[in-house]
């Protein structure tokens, strides 16, 4: 957690000690080694390559036999540490609301043959076609993110990915899990602006969304530019042929912008990095679902998951490469120009992670 940019030093700082309290006393077992090992990790210039690095830090006063068997035998009540986790001042958007982003990070293993459940982690390497499949363990981390540009990044909770986990089912539950976390806390109450969850396009953003539909939040999530959408249902007319009335309207294709008709909110906001950004909103359009993969065992009729369709378009990239328009999909309809410039510049917060 970050004390300094918060205007009373002296309540941050405070803030910080009852947080570091809270710690310790979720170290059940070998709790003085492990809170050292955790002080002199947080103290240590430069990466830490070595447990023995540690024990030579100053903030580790025990030898390296302590640091090995607080390691070994050491116990952390993990659900209390949560709980604490969630109970410290979190970034907030300008109207006070909360955005919080989902991703996989893996740790990669690759020489360690004998760890459990490794799974292969897609990395990315540098230059064109670089990327690799390595083994090593996926994480799924949430984080509260901050308004502007920074490296810090709240982390509220991480899980380890087991091989073949549906990442979408596991994410929904470690969300579920924060969000009841928060409003226990009291980071959240009645009359207080819905949650927006962030992700990017390896997660199953409508799914998502209708799995989570009875907590305070909003979905918005990175779309494939191919990608399909369907328009509401037409209005139900007489047909003297017969027949099952059509449960979805038209086709929204992506890549085909004789599709895609009349925009619900256009903004145009300049901005330093990117030049010109221009976002287009279209409105109440969802994906056409069918009784495979995920949806193969629901219940009754699949659901229609209506939402607002946000394309994204700037005039340059920082790196330089070229700069594709970027789609993404929010959990809710009759978006205004103040949401679509939410969801956009909250998509690119996501970055910080």
């Amino acid at each position: 957690m970050s004390v300094l940019q918060q205007p009373d030093k002296r309540e941050a700082f405070a803030t910080l000690s009852r947080f570091r309290a809270e710690f310790y006393e979720c170290l059940s077992g070998r709790g003085d080694a492990l809170f050292e090992l955790s002080d002199a990790l947080l103290c240590t210039d430069g990466p830490v390559k070595t447990l023995v690095d540690l024990a030579l830090a100053p903030e580790h006063r025990r030898g390296h036999g302590a640091l090995y068997g607080g390691l070994n035998r050491g116990h952390i009540d993990v659900e209390r540490l949560r709980r604490a986790v969630a109970g410290v001042p979190l970034p907030r958007a300008a109207d006070g609301r909360l955005v919080l982003a989902a991703d996989v990070s893996p740790w990669l293993r690759p020489d360690a043959g004998t760890c459990p459940d490794r799974a292969f982690c897609h990395t990315y390497g540098r230059g064109e076609g670089k990327h690799q499949m390595v083994p090593g363990w996926p994480y799924s981390v949430v984080a509260a993110l901050e308004t502007g540009r920074t490296s810090w990044t709240a982390v509220l909770d991480a899980v380890r990915l087991e091989p073949g986990a549906d990442v979408a089912a596991v994410t929904t539950v470690q969300i579920r899990e924060v969000v009841e976390r928060l409003v226990a806390a009291g980071q959240w109450g009645d009359g207080d602006p819905e949650i927006l969850v962030v992700l990017d396009a390896g997660y199953d953003a409508p799914r998502i969304a209708h799995l989570l539909g009875d907590l305070p939040v909003q979905i918005l999530g990175r779309l494939r530019s191919d990608r399909v959408m369907r328009r509401p249902t037409p209005p139900r007319v007489h047909d003297p042929k017969g027949g099952r009335p059509p449960k979805h309207g038209g086709e929204f294709v992506f890549g085909t912008p004789a599709t895609w008709g009349a925009e619900q909110a256009v903004t145009v906001t300049d901005t330093r990095l990117y030049g010109k950004a221009t976002a287009q909103a279209w409105d109440q359009l969802h994906p056409r679902l069918t009784r495979r993969a995920a949806w193969l065992g629901h219940d009754g009729p699949l659901p229609i998951i209506e939402g607002t369709v946000v394309r994204l378009v700037v005039e340059k990239l920082p790196s330089g490469g070229a700069n594709k328009p970027v789609w993404l999909w929010w959990s809710r309809t009759g978006a205004t120009a103040d949401d679509v410039d939410r969801c956009w510049q909250s998509f690119l917060r996501r970055f910080d992670l």
